[in-house]
């Protein structure tokens, strides 16, 4: 016959597991604690840092880029605003906000041409145009500028295809099937409905509707006279040049 374990074991072995749990939280407090003290050395490490690299910061754009993500590492956001060391020593919330201002300004002066569709390569060499040559911006430059836009509502938002980046300056929210057909459309600068359907294996109601938003919104042009019809995209009119090009 089996003996039943006494009240004695059982109590000693609670007293056993709220030990083993006491001493789990101690290790836990203490492991958090040396953790928080490194990132306020870290922190403070990484203030004094930008305080002495100031000038190279808002002038070397790879120098920036490379701040912006070790600040990220420890979850700091230089370009949050309001004050506070990183808005009064370095200001590079309001240089991310002027650049939106000013890539906002591109997306308005070439919309007539692209619908509200544009590289992110162009917005870039059009902005370096007009700045000094020792304070030029990179294309991570732009798109951190439109992300922070977006907290403005400001309905301007950043696709990638490949290696490529374009920002959709469009009135209204893109859907995840317009933003689709826009990579699709990259590739040889104009799509079918055909070529939709067979490519990413739409239905033909799908693929209509999807053109029909992009063809009112101004971003694609379609092209009745070409057999079957043609939906052409002025925002990658270049990319559909180098394609005509090759096959010649």
């Amino acid at each position: 016959m089996r003996r039943r374990a006494g009240v004695g074991a059982i109590q000693r072995q609670k007293v056993q597991q709220d030990k083993f749990k006491e001493k789990g939280s101690e290790i836990h407090e203490n492991q958090l604690e040396q953790m928080t003290n490194q990132m306020e050395k870290f922190r403070e490490n990484l203030e004094e840092f930008a305080a002495k690299h100031k000038n190279e910061i808002k002038k070397n754009p790879q120098f920036r880029k490379q701040f912006q993500e070790m600040c990220a590492s420890i979850g700091v956001d230089p370009l949050a605003s309001g004050k506070g060391f990183w808005s009064e020593m370095l200001g590079v919330g309001d240089f991310y906000y002027e650049l939106g201002v000013q890539v906002i300004e591109v997306c308005v002066a070439t919309s007539h041409r692209n619908g509200g569709v544009v590289a992110v390569e162009e917005v870039l060499k059009r902005l370096n145009q007009r700045r000094r040559h020792d304070n030029q911006i990179s294309s991570d430059d732009v798109v951190r500028a439109v992300k922070k836009l977006k907290v403005l509502g400001s309905g301007m938002e950043i696709t990638s295809s490949g290696t490529s980046q374009f920002i959709h300056a469009i009135p209204g929210e893109l859907s995840m099937d317009h933003t689709t057909l826009l990579i699709q459309a990259k590739k040889d600068g104009h799509v079918t409905e055909a070529s939709i359907c067979s490519s990413l294996g739409w239905t033909s109601e799908r693929s209509i509707r999807t053109l029909e938003h992009l063809l009112r919104a101004g971003v694609a042009w379609q092209d009745d006279q070409s057999k079957p019809v043609a939906y052409w995209f002025p925002a990658f009119f270049d990319k559909a040049q180098e394609v005509e090009e090759l096959g010649a």
